[in-house]
């Protein structure tokens, strides 16, 4: 372990955990996998229950991998990967409610929320009452996100909600330092902020062969998942293939959401039908079955607060070519995981991507550094981590 990130002396008893997010599995994006992962890891040997957003064809409640989850109701959901600004503000009534049947009828040793907004108001009033301490821990875009015009850093209410949630709560996590230091930026918080980094868990993956995935067999193939959003810019990664330098380059996009017409229909008008392939939303087995036929991870977020998916591909053995804005470049390095371009250089992420085409033995070696280094980023590790947090703040 290393000093950076100190992992305490392992639990004595079940701690009983009540989460909140306002968006989990299979509602959201990456901040809910990060909650969920931890949350099932953590039941292995505590009582763990959540209480998240509710969505058409969705149980209200129900037991997965050992977490106990409850949705309440939200207003104007209508995609399951993007949530409208009714369906933030609705969840905190719905949870405090639910919250007050669970609280009357099971004790709890702590409360955790994930994402200040719109998740802290709904946990926050809840640990007060029930005299409870409360954990935050602050994921990215609920502090600082550069593509939303109502990002709560620009929006002075939700910069007092977002102040006032750093300030009661007892303690505050962040995933990265950017998003630690973004807090620190602007919302005039000087309290301590630990820095406990997200971490993934590998599932069993049944070998397949790029002909059934859909995949040339013989060409160089990036990657890049996400929700299809923005502040993902999935249109960088599509005019880098139609440069010249990148005419044997393809491109598997996994993901879903609002901007799907738009990329498919930039992709018709440049002729790269034949390159690139929307893969859709698909199942976590399907997702690493492409990961691991690739060649390159490839990203042009405008922002990420961890990069959770970065994991993923480096643990999958690939390069990641990217740029060095956000919360990734706490574990990516220059020449050393890929290539870390400055941001917005769509010219330089595409000479990037050609250089790794053109070069598959320096890529197959960066991957396999990326394998490794991956190792440390393992969900045991991170939930340790929170756990001596958890017991810690309960002692206290």
């Amino acid at each position: 372990m290393d000093e950076a990130h100190p992992v305490g002396a392992e639990p004595r008893g079940c701690v009983r955990i009540l989460t909140f997010n306002f968006e989990y599995p299979p509602l959201g994006g990456g901040g809910g996998v990060a909650h969920a992962t931890l949350a099932e890891e953590l039941a292995v040997r505590h009582d763990v229950s959540v209480i998240t957003s509710g969505s058409n064809g969705l149980p209200r409640q129900e037991t997965t991998n050992g977490v106990k989850v409850v949705r309440v109701a939200t207003l104007r959901r209508t995609h399951r990967t993007v949530s409208s600004l009714f369906s933030m503000l609705s969840y905190p009534p719905g949870a405090w409610l639910e919250a007050a049947r669970l609280l009357r009828r099971e004790r709890f040793d702590v409360i955790a929320s994930f994402f200040a907004v719109p998740t802290g108001p709904g946990s926050l009033p809840c640990a007060s009452l029930a005299n409870l301490p409360h954990v935050l821990t602050l994921l990215g875009g609920d502090v600082y996100d550069p593509s939303k015009r109502l990002s709560p850093h620009r929006i002075l209410p939700l910069k007092w909600v977002v102040g006032a949630t750093l300030r009661h709560s007892d303690a505050v996590v962040a995933d990265s330092v950017n998003v630690r230091d973004n807090a620190y930026k602007y919302y005039n918080y000087r309290g301590p902020i630990e820095v406990i980094p997200l971490g993934i868990r590998k599932p069993p993956v049944p070998p397949t062969t790029r002909q059934n995935l859909g995949l040339p067999e013989n060409a160089f193939v990036a990657i890049t998942v996400g929700r299809l959003v923005k502040r993902k810019r999935v249109e960088h990664l599509i005019r880098a293939l139609a440069r010249p330098e990148c005419a044997r380059v393809h491109l598997v996009v996994v993901g879903s959401g609002p901007e799907l017409a738009g990329l498919k229909n930039e992709v018709n008008q440049r002729g790269l039908d034949t390159r690139v392939l929307f893969a859709g939303q698909v199942s976590e087995v399907h997702k690493w079955q492409l990961l691991q036929s690739a060649d390159a991870y490839v990203s042009a977020s405008m922002h990420e607060g961890f990069g959770l998916v970065f994991l993923e591909a480096m643990a999958a053995g690939l390069p990641v070519i990217t740029y060095d804005e956000g919360g990734q470049v706490d574990f990516l390095q220059d020449e050393k995981t890929g290539y870390l371009v400055d941001e917005g250089n769509e010219a330089a992420l595409a000479t990037c991507i050609a250089r790794a085409a053109r070069n598959p033995e320096t890529s197959a070696v960066l991957g396999a550094e990326n394998q490794r280094r991956s190792l440390k980023h393992r969900i045991e590790r991170c939930a340790e981590t929170y756990e001596a947090l958890f017991e810690r703040v309960v002692r206290q």
